[in-house]
């Protein structure tokens, strides 16, 4: 596939669905050629940043990413408080008149759905940068970059998802792109109450791919070549209760680290809060925050291939 018909085919970002084979190795191959790099190829370009929740990772290495090629920024951190929505303005009318004003909108919003909604009515392309606990696209292409960059290919990576499985979008949204790789394995090792739900399960099935629930690291640590540590997020619990006992269910120490594989590696999509204990920072096998500088050159390549 060549980069125009790419070009063509990808209008927004807006979820993990979009992507095959051919995408992401035109996405990952500009990532390659873009990291640590500068050029004005988007000079002239304006990328607006609307995060209804707060964000600092994703709204900063977008930023930087636009920056490095050329663009120029605006936007707020907190839409929510200090935009016309706090009138009663629909997310609908922001994007519309957003769309007038820059090149490229990057939302971030706390109900799932919501990039969908926007490109639906925006006349540039919409990122979607984390909708609620749906999805978190550009998320999950720097993770899969991740993989790539560190084990040399995804094909037939056993990846133990760890955590909030039921409203972590990073792991929705990872799941769809691992599912295109062959002899892919899956362990999903979680507490009950944020266990990974039967709707994705029910499509993991429909592709193919082998998983297993569990609620102990224990019983897949010795065999996993990646584990994927997310953060209980308490802002989607309504039970306390229930947001404690699953905080405390899984975390990454150092003797978890002694039963892991020698040529492993441990992932986790920040914050983080205690899920994964300091001492472990030290580890080679820690990727976490190699993770986070790929996210640079991820979202470098996603901009030039919607605005390039």
């Amino acid at each position: 596939m060549t980069s125009a018909s790419t070009t063509r085919t990808l209008e927004h970002v807006i979820s993990s669905e979009q992507f095959d084979r051919e995408i992401l190795d035109d996405i990952f191959a500009r990532a390659d050629r873009l990291a640590g790099h500068r050029d004005t190829r988007l000079a002239g370009r304006i990328m607006a940043t609307l995060f209804y929740e707060p964000s600092t990772r994703t709204r900063l290495s977008f930023e930087s990413a636009m920056l490095r090629l050329g663009g120029s920024v605006m936007g707020t951190e907190a839409a929510r408080e200090f935009s016309s929505v706090i009138k009663g303005e629909t997310l609908e009318d922001t994007i519309r008149m957003v769309s007038s004003y820059a090149d490229v909108i990057v939302l971030r919003h706390d109900q799932a759905g919501a990039a969908a909604r926007a490109a639906a009515v925006a006349s540039v392309p919409v990122v979607n940068a984390g909708d609620g606990p749906g999805e978190h696209p550009t998320q999950a292409l720097l993770d899969l970059y991740t993989i790539r960059s560190e084990r040399g290919t995804a094909d037939g990576v056993h990846i133990a998802f760890c955590g909030d499985l039921r409203f972590g979008r990073t792991v929705h949204s990872l799941v769809q792109l691992l599912s295109l790789h062959p002899g892919v394995r899956m362990s999903f090792v979680a507490p009950e109450v944020v266990q990974v739900g039967a709707d994705l399960l029910a499509r993991m099935a429909a592709a193919g791919v082998v998983f297993q629930l569990t609620d102990r690291l224990d019983d897949v640590i010795s065999s996993v070549d990646v584990v994927y540590q997310t953060r209980v997020q308490k802002e989607r619990f309504t039970d306390l209760v229930d947001f404690e006992a699953a905080r405390r269910a899984i975390r990454i120490d150092a003797e978890v680290m002694r039963a892991l594989p020698p040529n492993a590696i441990v992932m986790h999509p920040l914050p983080r809060v205690d899920e994964i204990a300091t001492e472990v920072d030290s580890d080679p096998r820690a990727a976490y925050f190699r993770q986070a500088r790929n996210g640079v050159a991820v979202r470098m390549a996603v901009l030039d291939l919607l605005l390039g």
